[in-house]
């Protein structure tokens, strides 16, 4: 998944804490193995070489996760999308016509037969993949998997996304720091994450340097520079589900992302804009 992962549990015993971490990493392996896009016998190549061809059974697991997928790209209006399209080595079209095609395919032309336990991509060069919310999916698997092996209390960071439950070992919350993302050291609140999932994307393509200075890049039809999204970071009950959201909020912006964010139960995020100014959803308490 191109991310790495760090597992802590709190216990007294450190072979015993071994254990249980080796047990964690190895379904973090099969989950990277499940999603993947390179080996030739997986699932989601099965699907993909399909593509305008037939439908494709595939595992419970796999369905799911598509399905839930599906959802998320409903509820941000396409801004989530796990479809894309690939002329592939031997396409025969050009490359105006791979354009115009990308331009169509989104998340309504994957069709899921529930009954049959079948995915099916209408368009031939369609494609889907996970990169944007696998990460989140194989911490929630891990920590599933340590929960039931009898670890009460732990977090896994994937990538700088936390996910935790219980406890700190001196029985206080799991807290995290928002912070400027050029000044990484400088936090701007302190969160109580225990039991949650809290994923950050950052915009690390809006400015432009020119001469040695950062300038901003993104304006308005009359020139003027407008407030954009510096950083969201959501609270989701699932690592899944915060990992999958973090961009579309900064995609839709900060008006639309927080009214999207208040009507989800359980959901929390923080935006930063460029001017540093902070904007917490109404289920945030910050210190």
């Amino acid at each position: 998944m191109g991310n790495k992962f760090e597992i802590s549990v709190v216990g007294n015993d450190p072979v015993w804490a071994g254990e249980k971490i080796n047990s964690a990493i190895a379904e973090i392996n099969r989950v990277e193995k499940l999603l993947s896009t390179f080996s030739e016998d997986s699932e989601i190549n099965a699907i993909n070489r399909n593509a305008g061809i037939k439908p494709v059974k595939v595992s419970a697991e796999i369905f799911k996760l598509i399905d839930r997928s599906l959802q998320i790209s409903e509820l941000t209006y396409g801004a989530f999308d796990i479809t894309y399209y690939s002329a592939g080595k031997n396409a025969d079209t050009d490359s105006h016509t791979a354009i115009a095609s990308y331009t169509v395919v989104n998340y309504k032309d994957v069709q899921l037969d529930a009954t049959a336990t079948t995915v099916f991509l209408k368009e031939k060069g369609m494609r889907i993949g996970f990169g944007a919310n696998s990460k989140g999916y194989a911490a929630d698997r891990a920590k599933y998997i340590l929960q039931l092996e009898g670890v009460s209390h732990g977090v896994i960071n994937a990538g700088g996304d936390l996910l935790t439950w219980g406890l700190q070992p001196d029985m206080g919350p799991w807290t995290v720091a928002a912070a400027d993302p050029r000044q990484q050291t400088q936090p701007f609140a302190d969160m109580d994450i225990s039991n949650m999932a809290v994923a950050t994307s950052v915009n690390a393509e809006k400015y432009a340097t020119i001469n040695d200075k950062k300038l901003n890049t993104v304006k308005r039809k009359n020139g003027f520079t407008v407030s954009e999204i510096k950083s969201v970071s959501i609270l989701s009950p699932t690592a899944e589900f915060a990992d999958a959201m973090a961009t579309p909020v900064m995609t839709i912006g900060v008006n639309a992302g927080l009214y999207l964010i208040n009507q989800l139960n359980q959901i929390g995020c923080v935006i930063i804009d460029d001017h540093n100014r902070l904007y917490p959803s109404k289920s945030i308490n910050i210190a």
